[in-house]
């Protein structure tokens, strides 16, 4: 799952939405035989592109001609992740469970900010819009080298969702910034200023995802992975190289939890249960086993024999 930030794809996010809007109605323009795809937020469907760039351009109170107006907000699955929801939900399910979850994902933006007041989506002033395909740019290599031409759609799989953010917060007296940093100088005057960690709300996408939809991630397709190996600390990638090796030992597990999950009974053996390991997402917490991965204890001897007391590895 692929979630970015930026202030602005096309243009300058200064001024006003409309040049943003037009450019993500392209394919409105591109398809004009099919229904239009229009735009959507926590509270509705179909809302037209004039709508959406009237209410954020009119969001803006106090803020300077040099004060960023809006942000967007980039929700992109992996060809492997939309196929998965298309084996659930079909072709004509998968548009409108994506949109239900960009919905969580916006509850999950506004919470981040940890701000009084701005609890979930609808505390935000924002309006999505879902895109069925991705068109190559002057920027891609393909281009470059002449094997495509600017525009032509990529191959597989490529919907997505583009979120316009405004600034400022549904009642338009609320300032709040993704690009905003500070952690402030203590505690409390953090709470007054507002924060924003990009990396959290990137994991809680992830996490989002995965729950919604029942998606059983590789540990190397996580974004703990590809940020710990890009950002983290000796430590960070110490948890992961644990969490791999647990998941690698617990392996054999799965195919009969699955099993009873599907059946809905219990496993009727004589065999003792064996020893699992609980698991934290490491974006909610560290990893914390229960006993050493791959830590077994040994049978008693027999009579008359030294009883083993350690454990073995």
């Amino acid at each position: 799952m692929y979630i970015n930030i930026t202030d602005s794809e096309t243009s300058d996010n200064k001024g006003s939405s409309g040049d943003l809007i037009h450019y993500l109605d392209k394919e409105n323009r591109l398809d004009k035989e099919k229904m239009p795809e229009h735009w959507f937020n926590h509270k509705r469907n179909g809302i037209l592109s004039q709508h959406a760039q009237t209410a954020l351009d009119h969001n803006i109170a106090k803020l300077s001609k040099a004060d960023a107006k809006f942000f967007l907000i980039n929700i992109s699955p992996s060809q492997k992740e939309i196929a998965w929801i298309k084996e659930k939900y079909g072709d004509l399910g998968t548009p409108e469970q994506l949109k239900v979850y960009a919905v969580a994902v916006m509850d999950e933006y506004a919470r981040n900010f940890k701000r009084p007041g701005i609890e979930s989506g609808n505390d935000l002033l924002w309006f999505g819009k879902l895109e069925k395909h991705r068109y190559y740019s002057h920027k891609d290599p393909e281009v470059k080298q002449g094997l495509k031409k600017r525009g032509e759609r990529k191959p597989g799989e490529q919907v997505h969702i583009q979120v316009i953010v405004s600034r400022k917060d549904i009642t338009n007296k609320i300032k709040l910034s993704p690009m905003n940093k500070s952690r402030g100088k203590n505690a409390e005057h953090s709470k007054k200023l507002g924060q924003f960690d990009r990396s959290a709300f990137k994991a809680s996408g992830e996490y989002l995802f995965d729950r919604k939809f029942d998606f059983e991630r590789g540990l190397k397709e996580t974004f703990r992975y590809a940020n710990a190996q890009k950002n983290g600390n000796l430590e960070d990638r110490l948890a992961l190289h644990a969490e791999k090796r647990s998941r690698e030992i617990n392996q054999p597990l799965r195919p009969a939890k699955t099993l009873e999950a599907r059946t809905g009974q219990q496993s009727q053996t004589n065999q003792k249960p064996q020893q699992q390991t609980n698991y934290v997402p490491l974006s909610l917490g560290k990893y914390q086993p229960e006993i050493a991965p791959g830590v077994t204890r040994k049978k008693k001897r027999k009579k008359g024999k030294e009883q083993g007391q350690g454990l073995s590895l």
